[in-house]
């Protein structure tokens, strides 16, 4: 009998999926928001709509750039995930909400482990009123981080960059 796959693992795969709409030459991220077991909205990182995406030009500034992952986002020409999903859901329907992402690999599709929100996304999530992140380290193993964490600990504070 084959086993069922876990509801985490379920919205893991689509988060998953939805990152292959990614634009990104870096990293594809995909993330979706699910309340009460409905799916509330979806996204992936790319540039605003109506912008040439770096998929499209071939060059992204920060890689240019030699920018390590979590700092100076300002010079990316991309939306997140995790805001881009944001943007697309009503304040009340994510109170309470789980956000779901997945990070692959653009050039081999593989998933691409120990992700996580930027400072920038942490602080849209916070506001947003979303509980909870699943993030996707392999094909089954996933973390669970408590939002209420990121503000008991406010890394913002720290100094320190990247995530």
């Amino acid at each position: 009998m084959d086993q069922r796959v876990s509801k985490e693992n379920y919205y893991l795969d689509i988060a998953a999926t939805v990152a292959e709409r990614s634009t990104c030459l870096r990293r594809k991220f995909g993330a979706i928001i699910v309340k009460n077991d409905s799916i509330i909205s979806t996204g992936y990182n790319g540039a605003p709509r109506g912008r040439k995406n770096c998929s499209d030009l071939q060059f992204c500034m920060r890689e240019h750039l030699n920018i390590p992952r979590g700092e100076r986002y300002e010079l990316c020409r991309s939306v997140h995930a995790e805001a881009n999903a944001i943007i697309a859901a009503a304040r009340d329907q994510m109170l309470g909400a789980t956000l779901y992402m997945a990070c692959l690999n653009p050039q081999d599709g593989s998933l691409y482990p120990g992700t996580c929100s930027c400072m920038m996304c942490k602080k849209q999530i916070i506001n947003a009123g979303i509980e909870k992140i699943v993030v996707r380290d392999t094909p089954t193993d996933f973390r669970v981080v408590n939002v209420s964490e990121w503000i008991d600990d406010d890394d913002s504070l720290s100094g320190k960059f990247g995530y």
